[in-house]
C-alpha cells in the first residue's frame, strides 16, 4: 500500500521571533524544515513526501534548496489560510484513487522516532485513524472564572498530542470534504467531527514542536547529543 506524508509548514512563527518564520530558522546549521524532511527520509525513503508552503515562501524555499543542496524528493504545493485548508491542498496533490495511507506532520517537529512513524502507519492500516500521544508529566489545573481561581484535574485523563497523525486516504479525504470550523485544531478533530474514531500510539517525548526560542535551544541540544552518540 502506498504511503504519503503531508508536511505542513505554514506557520508565521510569531512566538519564535527573528526575521524568518520558525520553519526556516537554522537548527544544526540547516533550516528546520530541511532537518525534518531529511530525518523522515532517512527513516523511510519509500514514503512520498508532500510539502505545503505559503505562496510567499516558495521563492525562499527554492533559494534554500540550492544553498543547502537539499536532495530529498518532495512534491511542493501552496498552503491555504488555515492549517485545515493547507492539508486540503496537500490531499489534492495525491492522485491515487485506490486506498492508501496518508500522514500529516508538522514541519517544525524534526525528532519523530522511527518506532513512532512505523507504528502510526501500521495501526492506521488496521484502524483507519491514529495519532501519537504522550503522558502529561506536570500537574494540571482548570481555570474557574476570570479572577485567577482554579481547581486540580487528574492528569492521568489527559495526553499531549503529536504528529504525524496517520489515516487511510479515503477516510481523510472524506473528513476534509467538510466545511471548515474553528474547532478543527488538528486532523484528528476533523475526522472526529464526521463521527470517525481515532486511535492512539505512544509518541516519543523528544518529538517536540519548535514554537519558542527555548524550544530551539532544546532542539539544538538534541542535535548535539545525537551527533556525539554517532561519533562515539
Amino acid at each position: 500500500m502506498k504511503r504519503y506524508l503531508i508536511v505542513v509548514a505554514g506557520g508565521k512563527g510569531q512566538r519564535m521571533g527573528g526575521a524568518l518564520p520558525k520553519q526556516f530558522q537554522l537548527l544544526g546549521g540547516r533550516p528546520v524544515i530541511m532537518v525534518t524532511l531529511e530525518r523522515l527520509y532517512a527513516i523511510d525513503n519509500t514514503i512520498k513526501f508532500i510539502l505545503v508552503l505559503p505562496l510567499e515562501h516558495m521563492a525562499l524555499w527554492d533559494e534554500l534548496c540550492l544553498k543547502y543542496e537539499f536532495k530529498v524528493p518532495v512534491t511542493v504545493t501552496t498552503g491555504g489560510n488555515t492549517r485545515f485548508h493547507s492539508v486540503q491542498n496537500g490531499l489534492a496533490v495525491i492522485e491515487d484513487t485506490e486506498d492508501a495511507l496518508v500522514g500529516v506532520h508538522d514541519a517544525v517537529r524534526p525528532f519523530v522516532s522511527q518506532k513512532v512513524l512505523d507504528e502510526a502507519f501500521r495501526e492506521a492500516w488496521i484502524n483507519g485513524a491514529v495519532i501519537p500521544m504522550i503522558d502529561v508529566q506536570d500537574s494540571l489545573r482548570q481555570i474557574i472564572g476570570g479572577e485567577g481561581a482554579s481547581t486540580a484535574v487528574p492528569r492521568d485523563r489527559y495526553r499531549l498530542v503529536q504528529t504525524p497523525q496517520v489515516f487511510r486516504l479515503s477516510l481523510l479525504r472524506e473528513a476534509y470534504s467538510q466545511r471548515y470550523v474553528e474547532a478543527f485544531t488538528d486532523d484528528a478533530s476533523v475526522v472526529e467531527a464526521m463521527g470517525g474514531r481515532v486511535y492512539a500510539v505512544e509518541g516519543n517525548r523528544e518529538n517536540i514542536k519548535l514554537t519558542t526560542p527555548f524550544d530551539m535551544m532544546v532542539a539544538q541540544t538534541i542535535i548535539e547529543c545525537s551527533t556525539l552518540q554517532q561519533e562515539a
